[in-house]
């Protein structure tokens, strides 16, 4: 349901992304992790289309997200982190318009609209201004939004940032659930949102994959996950600086996105 496949992103002489392929199946629950700066945030938006690669290719429900970009992005949801809303209207109305411009209308958008909303327990801010929403709720709102067209593949970015504990439970417990029909890939630097939601792990550092497993098998690499997450991805043993793109590689070219 998601496929990268020697995906490659250059900026100029400077390689964010090299070489990075897995593939999620249905029903899987995927974490992402690598440190700040590993290309972790490069990497989604590739996989979305919101960046065009320099090498390589990314599909959504096997379809080709540069060259079936409608077939794809219908099959998708993405939350982008802090994902960008319109401050000026509330919840319910936000709702109504990205329904209607993914063609829903009438007793078929309300039905959606409920169901989101009870999802993501909004009943209590939905005629607010998203302007006067917490962080908390503003995320939960743009997961709303993620979820109203019923996409089969959802890719999030720290989904969630700017929550409060008993918050956080709650988008855990969504997550879990969702899982269960759903493909998800979610970035997080919670090393025990690992532990609660995923069922495997892809680890990036210094644009490349450096573990593709189960969480569990993170614990060959140290006792615990921070010192697993440490050994994989520190500069103390990453042994190399992120690579160029002259490393060897076809020069860059230009986006076509």
């Amino acid at each position: 349901m998601i496929e990268a496949c020697g995906l490659s992103k250059y900026y100029g002489d400077f390689t964010a992304v090299r070489d990075v392929s897995f593939s999620v199946p249905r029903g899987q629950v995927c974490a992402f992790l690598g440190p700040n700066g590993a290309g972790k945030s490069t990497t989604m938006k590739l996989l979305t289309g919101y960046l065009a690669p320099t090498a390589g290719t990314a599909r959504i429900a096997g379809h080709d997200v540069f060259t079936n970009r409608l077939e794809a992005a219908a099959r998708l949801g993405y939350l982008p982190e802090n994902g960008p809303l319109y401050a000026d209207m509330t919840p319910l109305s936000l709702l109504r318009f990205f329904g209607q411009a993914r063609g829903m209308r009438g007793a078929a958008l309300r039905e959606r609209i409920d169901a989101v909303v009870a999802q993501c327990f909004l009943h209590e801010v939905l005629e607010k201004s998203i302007s006067k929403l917490s962080k908390g709720y503003r995320q939960r709102v743009g997961m709303a939004q993620v979820l109203l067209h019923e996409p089969d593949v959802l890719i999030m970015d720290e989904p969630t940032t700017g929550l409060d504990p008993n918050q956080i439970r709650e988008v855990r417990n969504l997550i879990r659930t969702l899982g269960a029909t759903k493909t998800i890939l979610l970035s997080t630097h919670i090393l025990q949102e690992v532990e609660a939601v995923a069922d495997r792990v892809v680890m990036i550092n210094s644009g490349r994959v450096v573990f593709d497993g189960p969480p569990a098998g993170l614990l060959e690499h140290g006792p615990t996950f921070d010192e697993a997450f440490y050994a994989l991805t520190g500069h103390g043993r990453s042994g190399e600086p992120p690579p160029r793109a002259s490393d060897g590689l076809p020069a860059p070219e230009v986006d076509h996105a």
